[in-house]
C-alpha cells in the first residue's frame, strides 16, 4: 500500500499529521537510528496506530512519561534492535505499544519542568493557566504533553528540545517571577490522580445526540450543531454520525465541555428511557 492509498479518507489535517509520521518511520528504517514524533492526543494517536496496523509495522511505542498519559509521543526503532530481548519481550511494552518499565534509552525522549509557587500562590493555578503560560511562550502544543497540577506547582512533560528555553523564560512570566523553575528526569515526575464526579442522566435513546444533549445540559438542536461542528470525539475518533449508539465503557470528549465516561447503563424508567452513570473528568 502506497503513502497516496494510506491518506484517502482522512481530512487535510489528518493527511498532513499521517505524513509526519511516516516521515519519521521512514528515518528510522533509511538511518537505522531511533526517532519520535512530536505530542499526539488520543484521537491523533489512534490514527496513527491504525495506519501503523496498516502497513504492519510493530517497532514502535507510545510513551508519555507514565502509564495514564492522555498525550504521548510514538517512538520508532529501527530492526536491529528487534532481537534484543528487552525489546521483544512482553514485560517492556503491552497490546498497545505503551512503555511498561523505565528504560533509559526511551525515558531520555522526555523531559519535564518543575514549577514550584510559594506559599501565597497555592493552589491559585490551574491547568489551563500553566498551558496558556507556555503558549504564551511561543511554544506550539506538540512540543508539550501532560501537565500534573498540584496545590504548589505542576510538572509539565515536554520534549527536551525545548528545556532550556523554557527553564530560562518561564521564570520572566509575571505569574511565575517569584516560583522556582527547574528540569527534572521524565521518571521524577510526581503524578496526580484524575479528579472525576459521577452522576446520573437519562435519555430517551441511546444515540449520541440524545446524549450530548444531556451532557452539555443543551437542547436536542444544540446538541446536534455541537456534533455537525466536529466537537464530539467517541473513543478519541471524531464522531459526526448523529444516530451513532454509545455503549458501556465509551469515552465521550466534547471541545469546550470536558471529557466523559459512560460507566454503566444502569437500567430503563418506568417510560422506558435508559438511566446511564457517568463519569466526569474535572
Amino acid at each position: 500500500m502506497n503513502k497516496k492509498e494510506l491518506l484517502e479518507g482522512y481530512k487535510k489535517e489528518e493527511q498532513i499529521l499521517i505524513s509526519k509520521v511516516l516521515d519519521k518511520l521512514e528515518e528510522t528504517k533509511q538511518k537505522n537510528k531511533i526517532t519520535n514524533t512530536d505530542f499526539l492526543d488520543g484521537y491523533q494517536m489512534r490514527i496513527c496506530q491504525d495506519i501503523l496496523k496498516k502497513i504492519k509495522f510493530e517497532n514502535y511505542i507510545s510513551f508519555g512519561g507514565y502509564e495514564e498519559a492522555e498525550r504521548k509521543i510514538l517512538i520508532f526503532y529501527p530492526e536491529k534492535l528487534k532481537d534484543i530481548g528487552k525489546f521483544s519481550g512482553k514485560e517492556i511494552l503491552d497490546s498497545d505499544h505503551n512503555l511498561l518499565i523505565e528504560d533509559k534509552i526511551f525515558l531520555d525522549k522526555l523531559c519535564a519542568i518543575r514549577i514550584r509557587v510559594p506559599n501565597e500562590l497555592k493552589g491559585q493555578y490551574t491547568h489551563k493557566n500553566y498551558l496558556g503560560m507556555v503558549m504564551k511562550l511561543g511554544v506550539v502544543r506538540e512540543k508539550v504533553g501532560d501537565i500534573l497540577v498540584q496545590d504548589i506547582g505542576a510538572d509539565i512533560i515536554i520534549l527536551p528540545e525545548i528545556e532550556k528555553y523554557l527553564v530560562n523564560s518561564l521564570g520572566q512570566l509575571t505569574r511565575l517571577r517569584k516560583a522556582t523553575i527547574e528540569k527534572i528526569e521524565i521518571n521524577q515526575i510526581e503524578k496526580v490522580e484524575s479528579k472525576t464526579k459521577e452522576y446520573q442522566i437519562i435519555v430517551s435513546a441511546l444515540r449520541l445526540d440524545n446524549v450530548i444533549a444531556e451532557l452539555a445540559r443543551t437542547s436536542r438542536v444544540n446538541a446536534k450543531e455541537i456534533i455537525l461542528q466536529e466537537r464530539v470525539f467517541v473513543n478519541f475518533k471524531n464522531e459526526t454520525r448523529l444516530t451513532k449508539q454509545v455503549n458501556e465503557g465509551d469515552i465521550i470528549t466534547i471541545r469546550g465541555k470536558g471529557r466523559f465516561k459512560i460507566l454503566e447503563i444502569v437500567g430503563n424508567t418506568q417510560k422506558g428511557r435508559y438511566i446511564l452513570k457517568i463519569e466526569k473528568y474535572v
